[in-house]
């Protein structure tokens, strides 16, 4: 009990730090576009129109935009047409098959907007289900701990494209970061949204079993706002390790 007590006073600390680290960024909103634009081939508009997509999608689910990117570079590398095993579609590789619930009025999942809603609902949906672990979500999403791993990776690289349009570096400074800092600004706030999330699956579970008790079933569903299904078969369907 006194353990409980003890995480239940650290948790709004932990989860405010978290959700300061997961804001999309304000400020040069044409950074992240140009970025896409040079990193990825992709052209102009459609640099933006995937920049506006995760920021929209990170700020409905309470995710990182740096990790919703890190998933899209991994999956298709930005190519919105791409297709992969089991028929695994768009920019984060949604496998049809395995979440027909959340596909009843999708005309067209290689539309940028809707794959990574469709995408970001799914991580989301097993981020609650595995009591708000993102760290188990990636895995989860993907199949393997390498695979959340390589999302870490990347997502420090796009973290500090995101620091640099919201003109901080990962020392606090105005301008840009080296790539080690900003990997390590990102580690930070990565282990902060992970801690609070093991806080909270640690306090649902003491609140609703006794200490000696297993782990805590997660739920088949999410609430109406996110409309995910994590349970309505494996995103990590795929055979194919990326």
């Amino acid at each position: 009990m006194r353990r409980l007590l003890c995480l239940l006073a650290l948790l709004p600390g932990l989860v405010h730090h978290a959700s300061a680290q997961q804001a999309p960024p304000q400020g040069d909103d044409k950074k992240l576009p140009t970025y896409l634009t040079q990193k990825f081939g992709l052209a102009k508009e459609k640099a933006a129109q995937i920049s506006e997509a995760v920021t929209t999608a990170a700020a409905k689910y309470s995710l990182p935009p740096a990790v919703l990117l890190a998933i899209i570079s991994v999956e298709s590398r930005f190519h919105e047409k791409a297709r992969g095993g089991n028929n695994a579609t768009g920019l984060m590789q949604v496998v049809p098959s395995a979440h027909r619930n959340l596909l009843r009025n999708v005309k067209d999942l290689t539309d940028p907007d809707v794959n990574i809603d469709v995408g970001s609902s799914i991580l989301y949906g097993y981020k609650r289900a595995a009591g708000g672990d993102l760290d188990a979500a990636m895995k989860n999403y993907g199949g393997s701990k390498a695979y959340a791993e390589k999302i870490r990776t990347r997502a420090a690289e796009f973290s500090r494209v995101l620091d640099s349009a919201s003109g901080t570096s990962a020392a606090g400074a105005v301008g840009d970061a080296d790539s080690d800092d900003a990997a390590t600004n990102f580690s930070g706030a990565f282990s902060a949204i992970i801690a609070a999330s093991e806080v909270a699956a640690t306090v649902a579970q003491g609140a609703s079993a006794p200490a000696s008790s297993g782990p805590a079933q997660a739920t088949s569903t999410t609430s109406a706002a996110s409309g995910a299904d994590p349970l309505a078969g494996r995103h990590n369907s795929r055979s194919r390790e990326r």
